[in-house]
């Protein structure tokens, strides 16, 4: 198998300190990304020949140049704390003296019942789905976009959210009124499937090390993506070609679309968003609100 890795000896050893701790492949594109940066801010100097006074150099350099939001500074922040910790084994002491992004006041941008309604209804397809799953069971969205088969449990009315926010497992309600959609979804993905083995394919990503002790289990159908993608293509990790889930980006462009349709103003970037008191008791068509559903 086809290992992609870093150029840099360096980058590698942050990639492989993050993949044995399970971190996610977003985290590790971003750590690795802003461990680059930062690398590249300080003239290709190794990190290990710097240290505090660098980071905050490299902290007040986002803040106070690039006028990054504080979300993104801790983002940087929190990569090179991992690096000097679990890579260099040297922690960080202290910052004090780094700029901090400004945190901006926001309101919270409130949808009503009806806009609720209207942007359920300018969805279809797979998309109308998978946004009553956000509302109606409270999943994030990449959580919906990883579901995979065996974690519907349709007789106790039930999803088992795998490694969520955290790496904590929870059960969250299987709404009602996606039972039948959801089933029809499992039909089209299972022809999908019957296809890909029919074409000498069919696997689909395990975590962790499941691959290796079970080798066939990628192609069973318990473990096939609820929402898989159009098409296969080169798993990241080891350039094996499989068909992933969905891209989260292509559910947040499907919502953003809704929105215009049903001429609701998209909330501004990083703006926060939520229900009025009560409007929960309500749901219209059996979903309830879920912040992951607007795209930032």
């Amino acid at each position: 198998m086809i290992e992609h890795r870093p150029r840099s000896k360096f980058l590698g050893q942050v990639r492989d300190a993050i993949r044995v701790r399970h971190y996610s492949y977003r985290t590790e594109q971003t750590y690795v990304q802003w461990v680059k940066r930062f690398i590249l801010f300080h003239d290709k100097r190794h990190p290990r020949e710097m240290g505090e006074a660098e980071v905050a150099r490299f902290l007040t350099h986002l803040a106070v140049n690039r006028k990054v939001a504080p979300a993104t500074q801790n983002q940087a922040l929190n990569a090179l704390v991992f690096m000097y910790k679990a890579v260099l084994d040297r922690p960080l002491s202290n910052l004090h003296g780094a700029v901090r992004a400004k945190r901006r006041q926001r309101l919270p941008v409130v949808l009503t019942q009806d806009e609720v309604g209207r942007i359920i209804r300018s969805l279809d397809g797979v998309y109308w789905l998978m946004v009553c799953l956000l509302y109606g069971s409270g999943l994030r969205l990449m959580e919906c976009v990883r579901l995979r088969v065996k974690d519907l449990d349709f007789d106790h009315r039930t999803i088992v959210v795998r490694d969520g926010k955290g790496g904590k497992d929870r059960v969250v309600t299987l709404p009602d009124e996606s039972m039948v959609p959801l089933r029809r979804q499992l039909v089209h993905v299972k022809n999908i499937h019957a296809k890909d083995l029919s074409d000498g394919f069919g696997e689909v990503h395990l975590p962790y090390a499941l691959a290796r002790k079970y080798p066939n289990a990628g192609r069973q159908w318990g473990w096939q993506y609820v929402f898989p993608a159009t098409r296969r293509g080169m798993d990241p990790y080891d350039g094996v070609e499989r068909r992933h889930h969905v891209d989260e980006s292509s559910v947040q462009k499907a919502v953003k679309a809704a929105l215009r349709t049903a001429g609701i103003c998209e909330p501004p970037a990083g703006a926060r968003h939520g229900y009025p008191n009560g409007a929960r008791t309500a749901r219209p068509q059996g979903c309830t609100h879920h912040a992951d559903l607007h795209p930032h």
